[in-house]
């Protein structure tokens, strides 16, 4: 430890060491307030980002669903189609694909 050369009397190193100590307490509290401003800032920043990417998924996924709901009324439409212009041919695969069913069902 450094030893202070006593110039003066005991009651201004005192005063001088207790001048320090509020020195550095004022420097303890500015960093703590700037150390909680910018975890206030970064909150922000990830809860902006967070937002972002929250609304991009959702949105992302509407789309998906309307695809989806496309796609399956293309689909119906389709099957629909292809049944009014070949209803015996239908019926029969209907039955065969019942008669599968069927019989997958009971060989348990």
């Amino acid at each position: 430890m450094a030893r202070a050369q006593t110039n003066g009397t005991t009651q201004e190193t005192s005063a001088e060491l207790s001048a320090q100590i509020e020195t550095l307490k004022a420097d303890v509290a500015e960093l703590t307030s700037t150390l909680a401003d910018y975890g206030r800032a970064r909150k922000d920043l990830l809860e902006h980002s967070a937002e972002e990417s929250f609304d991009a998924a959702k949105q992302k996924g509407v789309e998906t669903a309307q695809q989806a709901r496309q796609q399956a009324r293309d689909a119906y439409a389709g099957a629909e189609k292809t049944v009014r212009a070949n209803p015996t041919a239908s019926v029969g695969i209907a039955a065969g694909v019942g008669f599968l069913a069927g019989l997958l069902a009971t060989r348990r």
